[in-house]
């Protein structure tokens, strides 16, 4: 699956989008993640997995500790994809502006 729709497919759900926007702070482990959410560890680990694999988050080792931290190169095919499309809504826009102002009657004083 290319990297753009892997990440739609994991920002698709909820529970992941908060999860990102938890880690946006700062790391955190598995326990810590899962700890405002009604379920399961396995559950949030799974959200997890998804997470990783469209390489939105990494998970490290220290020690026993298994920190989750925010991978901003994850989001650069989302970046670009949302950036082409804003261009291209603005020229859009600019070529409806200048349609607009052809005609449009020019006002007398």
């Amino acid at each position: 699956m290319p990297p753009l729709d892997q990440a739609f497919l994991a920002l698709a759900d909820p529970t992941r989008r908060a999860i990102l926007a938890r880690l946006s702070r700062g790391e955190a482990t598995v326990m810590e993640l899962a700890a405002p959410f009604d379920m399961s560890q396995p559950a949030v680990s799974h959200h997890l997995k998804v997470l990783e694999k469209a390489g939105l988050i990494t998970r490290g080792r220290e020690g026993t500790r298994r920190p989750c931290r925010l991978a901003p190169q994850g989001l650069a095919p989302l970046d670009a994809w949302l950036s082409e499309l804003r261009a291209n809504l603005d020229r859009n826009y600019t070529r409806l502006d200048d349609l607009l102002a052809e005609a449009t009657p020019p006002q007398e004083d």
